[in-house]
């Protein structure tokens, strides 16, 4: 009897084990360092429930991936309660997305000493537990910057960076927009780690 229950007991352990691993593979969690800074401009119309345009700088003019971001950030703003009205805006809105790849040591660090993406040099110093060759990390970056059109100053600045191995760029970005937007309006005053989990 004994046995049988000893058995049984290490079956349920499995499969709540199984069950768990199965439940934590489903999602994959994108950490973001975010900084957010409201400017309390004199003149300045209330940003929540504004309506916006997008502006781009001359060097985005003729750049598709500016296109691109601008509808991945277009669902976060509207998330937060801003609504796109090119005719009737209120704010104009730059969106920035940047990728860069970089070796990487077994915690996800820069490796000094290649030469790629800014790590310069012609070696690897290869330690122990050092995968070779060293794997490939990503720095994903957004920026979101409104503009109140009335005076023309800064009403609000905010940017997300994640690290990490993944390399859809298309999945990442949309969720570091919505990261750097977490607490519009009002934001904290201070950098923070904002988590936001999606499906795998």
């Amino acid at each position: 009897m004994s046995k049988f229950i000893t058995r049984s007991g290490l079956l349920i352990s499995v499969s709540l084990l199984a069950l768990a691993l199965t439940g934590c593979g489903t999602t994959r969690r994108i950490d973001s360092q975010v900084q957010s800074i409201h400017a309390n401009v004199l003149g300045a119309g209330p940003l929540a429930g504004a309506r916006y345009r997008f502006e781009r700088l001359p060097s985005q003019i003729n750049n598709p991936a500016a296109g691109l971001a601008e509808q991945q950030a277009q669902a976060a703003l509207a998330s937060v309660g801003l609504a796109r009205d090119d005719a009737g805006a209120q704010l104009s809105i730059q969106v920035n997305a940047r990728a860069t790849s970089y070796i990487a040591d077994p915690w996800g660090r820069p490796v000094l000493g290649i030469g790629m993406n800014g790590y310069g040099g012609h070696s690897v110093g290869v330690g122990f537990g050092m995968r070779f060759p060293p794997p490939t990390h990503y720095q994903y970056e957004v920026s979101i910057v409104m503009r109140d059109l009335r005076s023309a100053q800064v009403v609000y600045e905010t940017q997300a960076v994640h690290n990490g191995p993944w390399a859809d760029a298309n999945q990442i970005f949309p969720v570091l927009m919505q990261a750097a937007l977490q607490g519009f309006p009002n934001p904290p005053a201070t950098s923070r780690q904002v988590n936001i989990d999606i499906p795998r």
